[in-house]
């Protein structure tokens, strides 16, 4: 069994930074991609930035320039540095990521999510 455990939401002023950590564990036996996606109250999940084995990222144009994901391949943790945060970052932050099993069946994993609020 596979689990993603988030931490490091919180609240925070405008301008404000914060860090998000993923880690996964259990059976695996690979990881291919991890990603951030975050939804807002009423509003659909969308992508943040997600991170490939290689070290490419891609990054929501909202919030290119201000975050930075990264991933400790050997510890299966992806992070997501959140510098100028705005309140429009306020979301619960949600952790994936694509994981092959010892019988390397494949499939996609989500944290329970955590939250992040920025104030004005």
């Amino acid at each position: 069994q596979v689990q993603l455990v988030e931490s490091g939401g919180g609240l925070v002023q405008a301008g404000g930074s914060l860090t998000l950590s993923c880690a996964a564990s259990g059976s695996i036996f690979s990881i291919a991609a991890m990603g951030w996606y975050r939804q807002a109250p009423g509003k659909q999940r969308e992508l943040v930035a997600r991170i490939n084995r290689a070290g490419d990222a891609n990054y929501a144009d909202s919030v290119k320039g201000r975050f930075t994901i990264s991933r400790f391949t050997a510890k299966n943790t992806v992070y997501l540095q959140m510098n100028s945060l705005k309140p429009e970052d306020t979301a619960v932050y949600y952790c994936n990521a694509d994981i092959a099993d010892y019988g390397l069946d494949s499939s996609l994993y989500w944290g329970q999510g955590t939250q992040v609020t920025v104030s004005s």
